[in-house]
């Protein structure tokens, strides 16, 4: 019985992914293989077991430290403009509840993930004792995302997942010519721009400007609390 109540709501879940993806598509999201890894990760994994019945609507909730699971078109939208190819090495800024570093790792990516707020830091044993054999190459950090991690750099690809005040300096010197950073600039108090820089050989950006997000500040500095 215990069995069969686990595989009528595994099947449940599925559907409630399926019908995700097809809410996504709606709002144009086409890379099928952003759709794929939405359509694969269990994004009730990430959040309060009271949330586990809503974790699939198209909102963002909260989660400790008075952070937020970005909504999953948010996540869509940014993994869509990074481009990410199999191998590809990237920087995330805001590990946050770890959702979109699953999806950046089902992508095929090698992830370095920075979070400052030691609470959401020491919740990523979590994520290596249920996605650790499936997603080896994640590597967890904490630490200040404007200062990203230059031990391991140049990335392929940065994407910061917090509302940040201008393109961090330090984190631009980290990517690779021709690489791409997804950041969601402040436009106004309450919203932010959606931008794709791809640097140049003159370590120049060419800019690409699209949707407005609503995001959680982007701070410096460590949290211990």
């Amino acid at each position: 019985i215990d069995f069969m109540k686990k595989t009528v709501n595994a099947y449940f879940l599925q559907g409630l992914r399926n019908q995700l993806v097809a809410l996504l598509k709606e709002k144009g999201i086409t890379d099928e293989k952003v759709l794929e890894a939405i359509r694969a990760i269990p994004r009730h994994y990430f959040l309060d077991s009271a949330f586990s019945k809503i974790a699939y609507e198209d909102r963002a909730f909260p989660i400790d430290a008075d952070q937020t699971i970005s909504q999953p078109y948010t996540v869509a939208f940014q993994s869509q403009l990074l481009k990410i190819k199999k191998g590809d090495k990237v920087l995330e800024i805001g590990t946050g509840s770890m959702y979109q570093t699953a999806i950046l790792a089902a992508l095929g990516a090698k992830v370095y993930t920075i979070e400052r707020q030691k609470l959401l830091f020491e919740k990523t044993t979590a994520f290596k004792n249920v996605f650790g054999d499936e997603f080896p190459d994640v590597y967890f950090s904490f630490g200040d995302g404007f200062e990203g991690l230059p031990e391991f750099a140049p990335f392929d690809k940065i994407i910061i997942t917090a509302a940040a005040p201008k393109v961090p300096e330090k984190l631009w010197e980290q990517l690779k010519v021709k690489g791409i950073m997804v950041i969601p600039l402040d436009e106004s108090e309450n919203a932010q721009r959606m931008l794709r820089l791809t640097k140049k050989k003159d370590g120049l950006a060419k800019r690409e400007s699209f949707e407005q997000f609503s995001f959680v500040p982007m701070l410096q500095g460590k949290s211990q609390s």
